[in-house]
């Protein structure tokens, strides 16, 4: 289902909503069908070392290890 961003002609509310097929957006405000779909940039996926590390600390934490490498392995495998 795509997401998008739409705009109330009535009491001019921005949403995002799901559409699914078949179905016609609604203002979840005022209850409105007289929308105005918006054009909205995507967001990159965070790439940041600090959000690489720490999505590499959880999945450790779970036991997945895939994204180390080997050398890394055998140092979270054994810390001392």
């Amino acid at each position: 289902m795509p997401l998008y961003q739409y705009q109330c002609r009535n009491c001019r509310l921005q949403f995002e909503t799901l559409v699914r097929p078949g179905t016609i957006a609604v203002c979840p405000r005022c209850g409105s069908a007289a929308l105005d779909k918006q054009v909205a940039a995507p967001a990159p996926p965070g790439r940041s070392k600090a959000i690489v590390a720490s999505a590499r600390r959880q999945a450790a934490s779970q036991g997945h290890l895939s994204n180390y490498s080997a050398r890394e392995r055998r140092k979270l495998l054994d810390p001392a």
